[in-house]
């Protein structure tokens, strides 16, 4: 299939947009997944593609936050070895059974999450006490959300950072910066297993990578400077956007 350059540059700002919005809050697949879909690709390669993007926004993002000091390699090794693992298995048992599975999960997570941080208005502000062991979160926090994001993916990027704030203690500028590791090993997993399967469309692909780096690149810089009062906004505005498109999705609004 042949695509317009037109085409092309905007799929490229749309990964420039995500980019920015997945580094700060997560969900950038909000705007991307359904771009893929508008632009004629089949509902697996716009899948495949959308992994191969977005897995360069969160390196680009994970490498900042890295090069900032906002995160140290060695201690978040471990867990990023159990999301790697985790979203191995998601994206084989993804070809075994379907996703509607999770149907009843993703909303009350989502809403779980939004209802978290908008009663919480402080939290993530300063260190706290973590509730659950390191190893305990490292060998069975971190691979479910990993599992996730090679099952389905909305929203990953929010677990891991809600999941450090509440569980471990983390600052959620902290918990949001390792959440970018995470969230890479998760996606880079679930882009081998489509690598594999050969349904990546690359011209497409590469089109969204340069927005992509640009935009997480971006939404690096701001998310460290914004800290966060700007983090936790964010993260609700996208767990309700995210919400919506789920309940439009199912026809739950008569759309």
């Amino acid at each position: 299939m042949i695509y317009p350059l037109i085409d092309l540059a905007g799929l490229g700002l749309v990964g420039l947009a995500a980019g920015f919005i997945d580094t700060i809050a997560g969900g950038g697949g909000l705007l991307t997944v359904p771009s893929l879909l508008l632009a004629g690709l089949p509902t697996i390669a716009a899948l495949a593609t959308n992994k191969l993007q977005s897995s360069s926004g969160t390196l680009t993002a994970s490498l900042t936050m890295i090069h900032k000091k906002q995160v140290k390699l060695p201690t978040v090794a471990g867990a990023f070895a159990m999301s790697f693992t985790g979203s191995l298995a998601g994206c084989w048992l993804v070809q075994h059974i379907p996703p509607h599975h999770l149907d009843v999960v993703i909303p009350l997570v989502l809403t779980g999450i939004a209802i978290y941080f908008v009663r919480n208005k402080t939290a993530g502000e300063h260190l706290g006490p973590p509730r659950i062991g390191i190893w305990l979160y490292r060998l069975c926090v971190v691979p479910v959300i990993g599992f996730y994001d090679g099952f389905l993916g909305p929203g990953t990027g929010s677990f891991f950072g809600l999941s450090g704030v509440a569980l471990q203690g983390e600052t959620l500028v902290a918990a949001t910066a390792k959440a970018k590791l995470l969230n890479f090993a998760s996606n880079s997993a679930a882009l081998l297993a489509f690598l594999a399967s050969s349904k990546i469309v690359w011209l497409v692909g590469l089109a969204m990578i340069a927005g992509q780096i640009t935009g997480a690149y971006l939404g690096a810089h701001v998310m460290i400077r914004g800290g966060a009062r700007l983090i936790r906004p964010l993260i609700v505005v996208m767990c309700l956007a995210m919400l919506l498109r789920y309940a439009v999705q199912k026809g739950l609004l008569g759309l």
